[in-house]
């Protein structure tokens, strides 16, 4: 566990590098004239100036770029607002980072008795029924779903708020005029089923198809003729298998999950990192999207980081095989049959 652990962390941390890499010589390395850097055109010189790194070979200013944002959390001053864009990002992150997470777990306590259901029942009514709403979900875009959430449950119910943020840590002298968790979640709920729809019906039918492939394997076929349950059998064996590929698609969908927040937080007037990102796209604001992009793309690198480390967890075979193998070479060092039998059972 350990060496999967300290390799999975050197993976995340190379990858980080690569990413500071790439994000300095887009928005450094490139000179004005070179093509696709002509968007940066009069603001790239003031870009420059903000990190000092006039004068100076790409080695100098990489590794003054990386220790300014490393030491300092410096990234540098909007060119269009009095702010830092530390300030600006410490602002959105929450409120993107509150949408996100609440929107996975709802998606995922929707998706699994969606799919479940679905693959006990094939064919069945009720199949065709939670077909037809995955079939909605897949289809219809984020902003449709969320104007008609707005309109029935907002508007003509008055049950739930149709735009506006609450901070979870009510402050009486901030800029918010609510707070609190009950208001945070209150005003949440909405952008949550909103955000939860899309990613719900891809994941139900992801894991329909999972359990339906399970419950062919001979290994569901073998606990059954040996006298298990029904509910024992897909708690073991079925659910825990079919949760694998779910797990692996959960930390690839972040940075998807980011490109659907920009179009729920400007049809609920949520003020996250989509709608700054926004903001600086149209208003040619470098500093800020440099910040934006970088600071996403590390939380995404993290969240795969953390999936992974969960899979060893999750994946049965990862741990007992290894187990086995250790066990078998330490108590039987010197029977040559035994290492065969190790290695015939790795392959």
């Amino acid at each position: 566990m350990l060496a999967f652990l300290v390799r999975r962390l050197l993976w995340a941390g190379l990858l980080v590098v690569l990413i500071s890499v790439i994000t300095f010589a887009l928005f450094f390395a490139l000179p004005a004239n070179a093509p696709g850097s002509n968007r940066q055109g009069q603001l790239a010189p003031n870009l420059q100036t903000q990190f000092n790194l006039q004068n100076q070979s790409l080695p100098e200013q990489y590794k003054r770029f990386v220790g300014r944002v490393v030491r300092h959390g410096d990234l540098g001053k909007s060119l269009r607002q009095p702010l830092t864009v530390r300030e600006i990002i410490g602002k959105a992150l929450p409120v993107t980072a509150s949408l996100v997470l609440g929107g996975t777990v709802i998606w995922l306590l929707l998706a699994f008795p969606i799919g479940l259901l679905s693959a006990l029942r094939p064919r069945s009514l009720l199949d065709r029924s939670l077909m037809i709403f995955i079939l909605i979900g897949i289809s219809a875009h984020p902003v449709s779903i969320a104007l008609m959430l707005s309109y029935l449950l907002g508007f003509r119910l008055h049950a739930f708020p149709v735009a506006g943020y609450c901070d979870f840590f009510y402050h009486p002298a901030g800029s918010s005029l609510c707070g609190g968790p009950r208001y945070w979640a209150y005003h949440l709920i909405l952008p949550w089923f909103t955000f939860a729809l899309l990613f719900a019906a891809l994941y139900a039918r992801m894991i329909r198809a999972g359990i339906l492939e399970s419950l062919n394997e001979d290994y569901v076929r073998t606990a059954r003729a040996k006298g298990a349950g029904s509910w024992r059998v897909l708690r073991r064996h079925v659910l825990r298998n079919a949760m694998l590929p779910v797990v692996s698609m959960l930390g690839m969908d972040m940075g998807l999950a980011f490109g659907g927040t920009v179009f729920i937080e400007t049809a609920y007037q949520l003020p996250g990192m989509g709608q700054v990102l926004y903001r600086a796209l149209t208003t040619n604001d470098l500093p800020v999207i440099m910040g934006v992009v970088l600071v996403v793309a590390v939380a995404v690198t993290i969240a795969n980081t953390i999936v992974d480390i969960l899979y060893w967890f999750v994946d049965p075979r990862l741990g007992v095989r290894r187990r086995r193998e250790g066990r078998l070479d330490l108590a039987l060092p010197w029977r040559p049959w035994a290492r065969q039998r190790v290695k015939e059972s790795a392959t």
